[in-house]
């Protein structure tokens, strides 16, 4: 049967029902191919509802085979969450494209983007503006690394919110707040809730957070969307604290 509605429009309407959605964050890196039906089958059994597959680097052509593989486990949803252009692949369901705001190099604000026209004039992507904001975590990033950039001071709420509002109105459809991979800190909850107060588009929150109080903290304080990695590259012993009862079956 033919899809009738984006993966955004999906997302609305979650968020409208006020549904929680939770990704699971999948770096190309630090998963073997080997591993992924097992790791898939933890997914499936948790309240995860979309897969995020993406890092700041990775080689070529790994990111495709991932996700060709994960497709044979799960419905999920596959969103890339590129670090480059080199991990766009049309065997995902939608690509997060993404514009770093809060840094200042031009390269990953749309240079990245024009390298990137080539493979996605005839793609079948579902492409989904985001505006990627970096929020200071204790620790440098991966991100910071590779753009070039410094993420906002945590003490500049005011500049984050300004930075988050002024990506809606350039056009974004969604606004990322991010911590970092392997945050010390998750981005606090007097951020998530006044960017969230100040916004008509909706809001995804990751990065640093490691415990099921610090998912709710994040969901009560106003993200639409909450993105995991660490937590389960470190642990996975934390799917069992967000179990569901339903398994989510593989694509036919």
């Amino acid at each position: 049967m033919a899809k009738t509605t984006t993966l955004y429009q999906d997302l609305l309407n979650s968020i409208s029902l006020e549904e929680r959605i939770l990704a699971v964050l999948i770096d190309p890196e630090k998963m073997r191919l080997d591993q992924v039906s097992t790791f898939i089958e933890k997914v499936n059994s948790s309240i995860a509802t979309h897969i995020f597959v993406g890092g700041s680097t990775v080689p070529e052509e790994l990111t495709e085979s991932l996700v060709v593989e994960i497709k044979k486990h799960t419905q999920l949803p596959i969103l890339l969450f590129p670090g480059d252009v080199s991990q766009i692949t049309n065997e995902a369901d939608a690509l997060l494209y993404l514009s770093l705001l809060s840094g200042r190099n031009p390269d990953y604000l749309i240079g990245k983007h024009i390298k990137s026209i080539s493979k996605l004039r005839d793609s079948k992507l579902e492409v989904i503006p985001t505006g990627y904001i970096l929020i200071e975590n204790g620790k440098e990033t991966s991100v910071q690394k590779v753009t070039g950039t410094q993420p906002i001071p945590r003490a500049e709420v005011q500049q984050i919110v300004d930075t988050a509002k002024a990506g809606e109105l350039l056009g974004m459809k969604l606004i990322y707040l991010e911590a970092g991979s392997g945050a010390l800190q998750p981005v606090p909850n007097e951020i998530i809730s006044k960017v969230k107060q100040d916004l008509n588009i909706p809001l995804i929150v990751g990065g640093g957070i490691r415990s099921v109080a610090q998912l709710e903290n994040a969901y009560n304080s106003g993200a639409d969307l909450v993105v995991i990695g660490t937590a389960f590259e470190e642990n996975e012993a934390f799917f069992e604290k967000i179990k569901i009862k339903k398994n989510k079956e593989p694509r036919q």
